[in-house]
Parts: C-alpha cells; structure tokens; sequence
C-alpha cells in the first residue's frame, strides 16, 4: 500500500515538469503558427490590452513613438491608445500658460514634449496617405483651443501656438513640397486665414489690431520660427506671401515681421514714419527679404524681392530714408546693391542721391565702415551707361548732402529742440557723416593715383 503511494508521490514533480514544458512548447508554437498581426505584437500579445496602456504610461514620449516602429500592429495599438481618454490626458497636455513649465530632468518642457508627440504621430501614420494622416491627426487635436487661430484668450501669453509649430515641423520634416502645399491648404481651411489675412490688408492699419496680433503670431509660431533649414521657411513664407498684390504682400510682411509694442504685442505701424528706429525694429523685416531673396526661393525673382522692398517702404505711409538706409544695410550688399542699381537705371538719380547720404548716416551713427557706403556708391556709377549720368549723380549727391545738411541747420536755428535735443544730434551726425564719406572717398582717390 504504502509503495504505491510513494512511487505516486515521486511521479508528481516529474509530472508537473513536463506539463510545463508542454506548456512552454505551446505557447512556443502559438507565436509560430498565430495570424501574422498578433505575431508581430511578440511576447506583447500575451497582454490583456489594458495593461499593454498601462505600461505605456511608464515610457516617455520617445521611447513610445521608438516602439511604433516596431511593426503595424503595434503601431495600431498605439493610435488606439491615443485616441482613448487615458492617452489623450497623457499626451495632450495643455499647460501652455505656465511659464514655470521649462523642462528639468524629470518633466520635458512643453515644446520637447510636443516635438516628441509629433515624431510619434509621423511614424504611427507613416503608411497612410497625406490627406488621411492630416484628418487624423486633426481628430486628435481638434480639442486643444490653443492650436487655433482664434482659440486662446491670450495669444501674447501663450506657448500653445508654438509646441504646435514645433509639432508641425517635427511632423512635416522631410516631405515633398506637394505634401507640403497640402499641409498649407487644410491649415488654411481650418483657421480661414486667408480670410482673415484679407481682412487685415484691407484695413486701415492699427483698425483690426487683435486680428493684426493673431495673424503675426499664428505665421511667426505655427509655420515661420521652428524651421530647421532657411529653404523651409522661405518655402512657408512664400505659401503666405504669394497669393496676394504687391501691395498686400507688403502690409501682411509687416505685420508680420514689424516692429512691435512690447507691452501689449501690437504693431506698431507708425515706428518708420515718426523718426529715426534702430535696427531691432527692423531685423525682422531684413531676414524676411533676405529669406525671400535668397536662390533658394525659386519662386521669387529679384525684381519681385526689390518691387517689395520699394512697397514696403511706403507702408502705411513713406517711411524716414534714414529707416530705409538702415533696412538695406541690414539685407546685406546684393540686396541693398540691386535696389539702387534698379533706381539708377529706371532715372531716379536724385532719389539715389538721397539714398546715399542716409546710407552714410547711418554708417556715422550706427558705427560701420564709412569706405562701404563710398565702394556702394562706386559701384553704383558702374551702372550708369554714360559717363554724362555718372557725373550727373555724383552732383545731385553733393547737393543732396548740402541740402539735408542746411535742413538740419535751420531747425536747429529756428529753436526746433526737444528734451533730448534731437535735432542738434542729428546735425552732429549728418556733419560728422558728410566729412568721413568725404575723406574715404579722398583716400580712394590717392590710393588709385598711387
């Protein structure tokens, strides 16, 4: 009796041993033979889909959109996950109005995370045409009232707009100019900026001003600021730009790019006509035109970048020339080079005369090379076809230096002075401008002869 029941007792270990084996033979040959999308989900699939989500919630966003790559089926697991309501308070956060919120060790600030969110859509949709990835990831973020034109109370105070930017750019990396044009198109239908935009160059400037804001900020945050290479934002600028006349053009690229209220963040549409500005004011507007200038924006020929200049220039009214010298100088030589070779061969001397002399006060005042404006204008008599023309622009420089010189004098005699005696300082550097210009162009002179 008793051997039975020994020889019973001893078989169990060896019995539950190869029942474990059959088991593991099993589950060996269940991943062999399963269908080919659980297959691809591995030692995953042995998960109940609940807690496959709560182990989601342990991975940073980088690590999640690495394991979208792992296969399709995974990577529908993981758009399903998004679109739960545990994915969506996970992954759309929308502290945007938390100025604390940098990024330390622990917590990625919000553009990284939204940067991170981007590559993780763009691979769990890499296989689905444009148009559907774009609906889709509209579905997603159609509830965050910051990615809209008009969705926050207080744009000026506000990182939504920008963690969309860095979203989109992250997003869009690397495709075509088609996809490119198409992304543009069902932005533009989801915020109706082409209707707003018209409604802001239709305007009198400063009458739409929270409209002005929204436009400057959405183009600036959304599609201008988060670009990698030069190419990209000249591309994105160009999509804005180029639907609309000259004239538009002009008044949408100040708004976007003009000088600013830092209080309330408005334009400031009267900083160019009013007095002198400095070149903060103006960067802006210089790297738009040389962006636009550059060879890379096919789309734009240099009669069209110096046509805008010229209507920029009078928007909303004309500018300062002294403003106008210093937004050339900050474009740069080809740019500033083919403005005033366009003037000198469409018979605008005079203006070119003018031209010459801010060109030299600001040099004066802004502290560059005075030999510049001299080899500038040098180069600018090269355009001239006769040599009658040539010396006819070199009087009318002469007399312009003396008229604006003697302008300055007489409001400085008439008692034309303010706090900070403006008009005095203005003549200070106009005479100081008119005798440096002079002497380089005497060094020329003798350096030649020599």
């Amino acid at each position: 009796m008793t051997s039975p029941i020994r020889t019973s007792y001893t078989l169990i270990p060896n019995q539950k041993y190869r029942r474990s084996c059959r088991h593991h033979n099993k589950f060996s040959s269940v991943l062999d033979t399963d269908s080919p999308s659980l297959s691809t989900l591995g030692n995953f699939k042995a998960l109940p889909l609940e807690i496959f989500q709560m182990v989601l919630e342990y991975l940073p966003v980088k690590d999640i959109s690495m394991l979208s790559m792992v296969s399709k089926t995974i990577s529908s697991r993981l758009i399903n996950y998004i679109s739960t309501p545990t994915g969506n308070k996970r992954l759309l956060l929308q502290d945007f109005h938390n100025p604390e919120r940098s990024g330390n060790r622990k917590e990625p600030s919000m553009l990284e995370h939204y940067r991170s969110l981007g590559l993780l859509l763009k691979r769990c949709t890499l296989l689905l045409p444009t148009k559907e990835r774009l609906k889709y990831i509209h579905k997603i973020l159609s509830e965050i009232s910051c990615f809209k034109l008009s969705g926050c109370s207080d744009p000026l105070h506000c990182s939504g707009l920008q963690c969309y930017g860095v979203f989109l750019q992250t997003l869009t990396a690397g495709w075509d100019e088609l996809e490119c044009h198409r992304v543009y198109n069902f932005l533009c239908e989801l915020s109706n900026l082409p209707r707003r935009v018209q409604t802001a160059v239709s305007s009198k400037p400063g009458s739409a001003r929270k409209l002005e804001l929204r436009i400057r900020i959405f183009c600036r945050n959304v599609l201008l600021n988060h670009s990698v290479h030069s190419s990209d934002s000249a591309f994105w600028l160009t999509r804005i730009l180029k639907p609309w006349p000259m004239v538009n053009q002009a008044r949408l690229l100040y708004i976007i790019f003009g000088p600013a209220s830092n209080l309330d963040g408005h334009v400031v549409w009267q900083k160019m006509t009013e007095g002198p500005t400095d070149e903060t004011s103006l960067k802006g507007l210089a790297d738009a035109i040389k962006l636009l200038y550059d060879p890379e924006a096919k789309e734009w020929t240099a009669d069209d970048v110096i046509s805008l200049v010229d209507e920029l220039a009078v928007v909303p009214q004309e500018w300062l020339l002294e403003n106008s010298a210093r937004l050339l100088i900050l474009c740069g030589n080809n740019i500033c080079f083919t403005f005033m070779a366009s003037k000198a061969v469409n018979g605008r001397a005079v203006e070119l005369a003018r031209l010459v002399v801010f060109l030299a006060l600001v040099c004066e005042k802004d502290l560059y090379c005075m030999d510049w404006a001299v080899k500038m204008m040098q180069k600018v008599c090269k355009v001239f076809s006769t040599s009658g023309e040539r010396n006819n622009f070199l009087q009318s420089v002469e007399n312009a230096f003396a008229h604006i010189v003697m302008d300055a004098l007489q409001s400085v005699i008439s008692g034309e002075h303010d706090e900070e005696d403006r008009s005095f300082l203005y003549l200070f550097h106009l005479v100081n401008a008119q005798a440096n210009f002079h002497k380089e162009i005497l060094y020329l002179t003798m350096s030649n002869k020599t």
